[in-house]
């Protein structure tokens, strides 16, 4: 079922906006220190403590607002507040920088399960908006399978490997580009396999 129409950059403020003050946050606190109730917290597990309930609170207008929240943000949630609140909780960042791979991970082997069972269910999200044959959304869920993968494991590198600010930086700039990318990337495939809609 389709959900209410809402206005587009209000839409893209409720699902970026945690993100982007998120980043903010971190920008503002990743060299301090804070102690509270007698525990040094670093600006990172600051940073997580303020998006998690921003991320609750920007979910919940959205779904008010539009009576309705895909899978994949609902998911994405869940994972935010039990990883995040980990982080929170532990005292350690770590926790909230392998969400991403957990997310990936799942929407890959969702994905995956899909595609041996015959059933595309990317198809049962995306077909209002998108619609397409059915080897247009075989072709599509292989491939965004894939890149999910690819998307773990560039994550995994990053957060092992190199600094917070740059694993912050990926989080909130590189993430979205590459799905941005990705989704432009299959123009043709949208174009070879897209069905006109009948209006009437």
């Amino acid at each position: 079922m389709a959900g209410r129409k809402i206005n587009h950059w209000l839409k893209l403020g409720l699902e970026f906006g945690p993100l982007l003050a998120f980043f903010v946050a971190f920008v503002k606190l990743k060299d301090q220190t804070f102690t509270i109730l007698g525990t040094d917290y670093s600006g990172f597990v600051l940073a997580t403590a303020l998006f998690i309930p921003l991320m609750v609170a920007a979910t919940g207008i959205l779904w008010r607002l539009t009576g309705r929240l895909a899978p994949m943000q609902v998911v994405t949630l869940v994972l935010v507040v039990v990883f995040g609140g980990l982080s929170v909780w532990l005292n350690d960042p770590k926790f909230f920088k392998i969400k991403p791979t957990i997310i990936y991970l799942l929407f890959a082997g969702l994905l995956g399960i899909g595609l041996l069972r015959g059933k595309p269910w990317l198809a049962l999200v995306m077909e209002d908006v998108l619609p397409m044959t059915p080897e247009g959304w075989r072709i599509l869920t292989l491939r965004l399978a894939g890149f999910f993968l690819a998307l773990a494991v560039a994550n995994e590198i990053v957060w092992r490997s190199m600094s917070d600010q740059a694993w912050v930086n990926f989080k909130t700039f590189g993430l979205p580009l590459l799905m941005f990318g990705f989704f432009m990337a299959q123009a043709r495939l949208f174009a070879r396999h897209g069905i006109e809609r009948d209006e009437g």
